[in-house]
């Protein structure tokens, strides 16, 4: 099969949506399908390009057997509700464009957050006649209402109607969670055109390994018990929270606890504003760095701190770090409610917290400091379930489905149908 995906993320991006589309399509090519992606040039989340790249018309390279084409788009930051719709709307008309140039192409995927991707997936699928496939990854647009970021109206009304368009127009839909395909089947949509395809980790570069010390001296957390959240920092992420957490432990002397913050975001500069007006001395603030060097910061944690603003949307949701911190066998402090935290619990990963509960969060940091048998009892049990989310083998999963979706293409167009 030549597998034609669009995405507005790939690396050398390092969030979760890059990781996956990467991880993917490189497994798909191993197998010996024929993978081409469009994509848009590396900018997230600061609206910035990365070394090495220009916002151009048209670039091709090729990443481990994936055929890449970058086009352009109007790149912004990522904040700012209007500025974010030109960037996917920009990007939606010249993925369109760009794809009569790639030949041959029997399948076509377009991921979210955002559905307009998927849009040009639906418009490539009729000009090639090919099947689409909706890869879901974020219940776009109810996570806009979720976060504030744009109130009900009637422009939101009118996106759901287009989202729900794209449900019924789509072949199969792919989510990551159980929670958004009963989400799906209430809103109407065929539960036999639905699978799961849940988040994993890179088993490959994702495992236990010793603390890096000169870059845990260079940040000044050598003799500390580090508590990190890696990832972007969004309006989603209510890391207010985190803060709030760390104040109260300045307050009491733990001083030999830290929080560690690695990546960037929305909210990145506003956090770091709110620590500098508390005099925050256990905090500290680490921009993104590149994919080949995160692992290195895994390593200086002892604690994995997720979290999500309390919303009920995110109860559905099953953040990737949850697996990329079992596989390097870091015990979780999970502040999302929902599918996520199941999996925490069911899988003795961690401890579970209310989300938005700062006082909650400082507890589960210190009870897991001080007990020594229930951090070792959770640690082990991280790197035994690792395996069951290791993304080669959801890759693999993914395409049985795409092959079932191609097979069934062809077998119509043999008997005069499609």
């Amino acid at each position: 099969m030549h597998i034609l995906f669009l995405t507005d993320n790939f690396p050398p991006e390092v969030n979760a949506p890059a990781s996956r589309t990467f991880e993917h399509c490189r497994e798909w090519v191993r197998a010996g399908h024929r993978v081409t992606v469009i994509t848009c040039a590396p900018n997230f989340p600061k609206g910035q390009v990365f070394p090495g790249y220009r916002n151009r018309l048209w670039q091709r390279e090729r990443m481990e057997g994936i055929q890449v084409i970058r086009v352009w788009t109007y790149i912004t930051a990522n904040n700012g509700f209007l500025r974010r719709i030109l960037d996917y709307v920009s990007f939606m008309l010249s993925a369109t464009l760009a794809a009569p140039f790639v030949e041959k192409a029997d399948v076509v995927i377009g991921t979210s957050p955002q559905f307009f991707t998927a849009c040009a997936a639906f418009l490539v699928s009729r000009m090639k006649r090919i099947p689409f496939i909706f890869e879901l990854r974020d219940m776009w647009p109810e996570s806009i209402k979720a976060v504030g970021a744009m109130p009900d109206s009637p422009a939101i009304r009118f996106l759901e109607r287009i989202e729900l368009f794209l449900y019924r127009k789509a072949e199969v839909i792919v989510t990551v969670t159980h929670s958004f395909k009963r989400k799906l089947i209430e809103r109407g949509i065929d539960d036999r055109k639905i699978e799961v395809v849940t988040n994993g980790v890179d088993l490959t570069r994702f495992a236990p390994a010793p603390r890096d010390e000169t870059l845990a001296r260079q940040l000044g957390i050598e003799h500390c018990f580090v508590a990190g959240y890696i990832g972007t920092h969004g309006l989603a992420h209510g890391l207010e929270t985190l803060l709030a957490g760390a104040e109260m432990l300045q307050n009491e002397h733990r001083d030999d606890i830290r929080l560690l913050f690695l990546g960037d975001g929305a909210r990145k500069a506003a956090l770091k504003t709110e620590a500098e007006r508390l005099g925050l001395r256990n905090v500290v603030f680490v921009d993104s760095v590149p994919k080949e060097e995160v692992p290195r910061y895994w390593s200086l944690l002892d604690l994995s701190v997720i979290h999500l603003r309390d919303s009920e949307l995110f109860t559905t949701v099953i953040p990737s770090k949850i697996f990329e911190s079992m596989a390097m066998g870091i015990p979780l402090v999970h502040g999302v409610p929902g599918e996520s935290a199941d999996i925490v619990r069911g899988e003795g990963a961690g401890l579970v917290f209310p989300s938005g509960d700062a006082k909650a969060l400082r507890d589960a940091l210190v009870a897991l400091q001080e007990d020594r048998s229930a951090y070792e009892k959770f640690r082990k049990s991280c790197l035994a379930s690792a395996p069951r989310y290791d993304r080669k083998r959801l890759a693999t999963t993914m395409l049985t489905i795409i092959a079932g979706v191609y097979n069934r293409h062809i077998a119509r167009q043999k008997q005069g149908l499609g």
